[in-house]
């Protein structure tokens, strides 16, 4: 009988559920979005987030396990987000993966969503190879990370501020794109000129990133234009943003020769994102190593698939929420 590992995501404002097997086969996902809940804000509301969660998480879990066909009897544990995220948001998840781990006799198992998104990579095929450097750039966080080893992480850099997901975010907000913000700039950038010289801020200075100036130069460009062409605009800014990473990213490989190059979290749905990547592996050697698009983003496959390796390292975490984990942290 095949095990599987019921995974729960609740970090922000998806509510995704799904069943992976030991291989990173998935049987069964649904993801509920809650972008009509935020789209009046421009941006998610907190609280709002969690209540929508509190009504989705149950009858979602019962859709997949449903459709699926999967009892109780063959999970092998429930793995669930315990950080980082919003607080109430993450409450949802580890409340109802304790009660589900009570009920059915279950090893509950508190993943760090960072790492979940580096575990995206290996979904369905298995695709990393050590030692690896990993770039995450997702709506909350930006981050250079090297992985000699499945057991260790070490953080390279990461953002000072804004992260390069929520950059994108505000200056879609900024132009009027409405959400979410990041498809819909690059959709708009692929037929604009990049003409205008935003920023490439800390460009040149280590790992550590800082995105806010940019944005900054891009809400004073809007103030201050009228009758400016959004597409331009649009493509101007994801070239600055594009230059910043992949500069950082460059450097990284050069630095520390891995054998493969991992791009994870929702910027790395980003056509020019990937392109450009592309670009430095042909440069480097370094064999590129990308999950498909539809596991970029948020998504609770992610989240089973690093409760495997949790339960093959021997990790044992406390199931309290943890807004602010650190990638170093399980």
């Amino acid at each position: 009988m095949t095990n599987f590992i019921l995974g729960l995501e609740t970090s922000c404002d998806d509510t995704s559920v799904a069943l992976v097997d030991r291989s990173g086969n998935v049987k069964a996902i649904e993801t509920v979005s809650q972008y009509k809940v935020h789209s009046e804000f421009g941006g998610v509301y907190p609280e709002l987030a969690s209540r929508a969660h509190l009504e989705a998480i149950l009858p979602v879990i019962e859709s997949v396990m449903g459709t699926a066909r999967v009892a109780t009897s063959q999970l092998a544990a429930i793995g669930v987000t315990r950080g980082p995220g919003l607080m109430g948001s993450l409450l949802v998840g580890l409340s109802t993966a304790q009660a589900l781990g009570m009920a059915w006799d279950l090893p509950v198992h508190g993943i760090n969503h960072l790492r979940g998104h580096i575990c995206s990579v290996d979904l369905e095929v298995k695709r990393l190879k050590y030692p690896a450097v990993v770039l995450l750039v997702s709506g909350g966080h930006t981050l250079l990370a090297y992985v000699p080893d499945e057991k260790t992480y070490e953080l390279m850099g990461t953002t000072r501020d804004d992260s390069a997901g929520e950059c994108y975010d505000k200056v879609a907000r900024t132009l009027g794109l409405g959400m979410p913000g990041g498809p819909a700039l690059d959709r708009m950038a692929l037929t604009g000129n990049a003409s205008i010289k935003f920023p490439r801020p800390m460009i040149n200075s280590g790992y550590e990133f800082s995105f806010s100036g940019l944005k900054s130069s891009v809400a004073r460009y809007v103030d201050t234009h009228e009758g400016l062409n959004v597409n331009d605009v649009s493509a101007s800014f994801v070239a600055a943003c594009i230059d910043v990473l992949s500069s950082k990213v460059l450097r990284a490989v050069q630095d520390k020769n891995p054998k493969t190059l991992a791009v994870v979290g929702g910027v790395a749905a980003s056509p020019q994102l990937r392109s450009r990547m592309q670009d430095i592996s042909e440069q480097t050697g370094v064999t590129l190593c990308l999950p498909p698009i539809k596991w970029s983003t948020d998504n609770a496959a992610m989240i089973a698939m690093a409760a495997w390796d949790y339960i093959d390292q021997g990790i044992i975490t406390d199931l309290e929420p943890r807004p602010n984990l650190s990638l170093d942290q399980a």
